[in-house]
């Protein structure tokens, strides 16, 4: 048990469905645990006084004051100006437009970061993970949608406005599906799991028909990830060459991030990966070793996220560390 004098970190990972957050170690030991429930269709207030609600559960768990705690990061699923603390964009709850550390630091005054969820997790397998020692590496979380995130040079790459390495929305095909976004043919609208769950609803309207009992419903408005890996179990005729032609595009998605970026390493996590690693990562794996133009080069290592749900978390908490000057 730490001493109660001792200073700790708090890392919060907005979700679609959840807030998980976390009282951590300098070391990045995970010391207590908190989850609520997300904010849906509320307005932003509720949004904020959620986060401050997670906040206080920890610090009350523990029955310690702010002036114990050294920084709090939290991880936005959207678009943020990082250095500003302005969240720009959330498609999950209702922050766009808040000044979140502004807001946050009247109740904690303490050093407050924030950054895009996707970019956290891999500073987070870079600190305590898969991309841990790599100077330059990429991850890509594929869930719902696809989030990336770069680390370049030891440090994350985040662009002139903050906003970069949204890998999930490069276009690789302008006449291909529209996406989430408004734009066609973005990488997330062939791979992303909402991607996928369109395209066996598609082929079962056109008459196919899958093993899995689970994925006759005539109206499949989302299909967990389990429940696709135990369709790729039973070899199911509808969902694994949608599956292969998903794992074969991520593929070539990390040919093209290997030319742009040169990485030691390519991070895969997210719920999808999670639950299908056994099938997609060998074709992922296979599918860039037929890369010609890099042929010469040393392999770009594929790996499976280690901290699974723990990435932003912890990564959150890495971006505090940064902050204060140490090294990650």
């Amino acid at each position: 048990m730490p001493k109660k004098n001792s200073r700790f970190y708090i890392g919060i990972d907005i979700g679609g469905t959840k807030i998980c957050a976390g009282l951590v170690s300098p070391s990045g030991i995970i010391l207590e645990r908190e989850k609520i429930p997300t904010p849906v269709e509320s307005s932003s207030r509720r949004s904020l006084l959620a986060i401050v609600e997670i906040i206080q559960n920890l610090l009350t768990d523990r029955r310690l004051t702010t002036k114990e705690i050294r920084g709090i990061g939290i991880g936005i699923p959207g678009l943020v100006n990082a250095g500003k603390g302005e969240v720009l964009v959330t498609p999950n709850m209702n922050l766009t437009g808040i000044n979140i550390i502004r807001e946050l630091r009247h109740k904690f005054p303490v050093q407050i970061v924030i950054g895009n969820d996707a970019n956290l997790g891999i500073l987070g397998e870079k600190w305590l993970g898969a991309a841990c020692g790599a100077e330059n590496a990429v991850g890509l979380f594929l869930g719902t949608g696809l989030g990336g995130g770069v680390i370049s040079g030891g440090k994350l790459l985040t662009g002139y406005q903050g906003v970069a390495a949204e890998i999930g929305h490069l276009i690789v095909d302008p006449h291909g599906p529209r996406c989430s976004c408004g734009n066609r043919g973005c990488l997330e609208a062939f791979v992303g799991r909402w991607a996928i769950e369109r395209d066996i609803r598609e082929a079962i309207n056109d008459g196919k028909k899958p093993k899995l009992h689970k994925l006759f419903k005539k109206k499949i408005n989302r299909i967990k990830s389990k429940v696709l890996r135990e369709a790729l179990d039973k070899k199911d005729p509808v969902v694994t060459p949608i599956m292969k032609k998903s794992a074969e595009i991520l593929g070539l998605a990390c040919i093209s991030l290997r030319h742009i970026f040169d990485p030691e390493c390519i991070i895969l996590g997210g719920g999808v990966i999670e639950a299908c690693r056994d099938y997609i990562i060998p074709v992922v794996k296979k599918t860039i070793e037929k890369d010609k133009f890099f042929r010469s080069m040393r392999r770009c290592k594929i790996k499976k996220s280690s901290l699974g749900d723990d990435a932003v978390l912890l990564g959150s908490v890495a971006l505090v560390r940064q902050s204060e000057g140490k090294e990650v």
